[in-house]
């Protein structure tokens, strides 16, 4: 992974047998992100993605191998309790165009990830809402 800094946006590089989730918080901390919207494209060949149940208040996870191009992945980065938090959703397309997606839980990179992490001035915080189980914006 190589990143370079252009004024708020932060370009990424991911390379072959990376993982996305890991190398975009490293690239992310290594600049000083706090906050940002995240948009990527790229190639990916071992990806799992999953469906939130808000009744059970959990993911159902999907793994997908194979060759897939990155037809759309993108999230923000905030902050959870002073930490990192990164969500982020992945759909990516077979050789015959049918395309998987969900919310992202890990991926690989087969080729390339071409990332750009627009970074917003100030930080967004999450909470946990008990009725659903999701870690939702909290502006203070």
């Amino acid at each position: 992974m190589e990143y370079k800094r252009f004024g708020n946006i932060v370009a990424v590089r991911m390379d072959p047998g990376e993982e996305v989730l890991e190398q975009m918080e490293r690239a992310a901390k290594a600049a000083g992100v706090k906050t940002a919207s995240v948009s990527a494209i790229g190639a990916v060949n071992d990806f799992t993605v999953g469906l939130y149940s808000v009744e059970e208040k959990r993911y159902f996870p999907n793994r997908f191998t194979g060759a897939f191009e990155i037809v759309s992945l993108i999230g923000n980065i905030t902050q959870m309790n002073g930490e990192y938090y990164a969500h982020l959703h992945l759909a990516a397309a077979d050789g015959e165009g049918k395309t998987y997606g969900g919310h992202l839980n890990r991926a690989v990179i087969s080729v390339t990830c071409e990332m750009f992490l627009t970074e917003l001035d100030g930080e967004i915080d999450r909470v946990k809402v008990p009725e659903t189980g999701i870690n939702i914006f909290r502006f203070a």
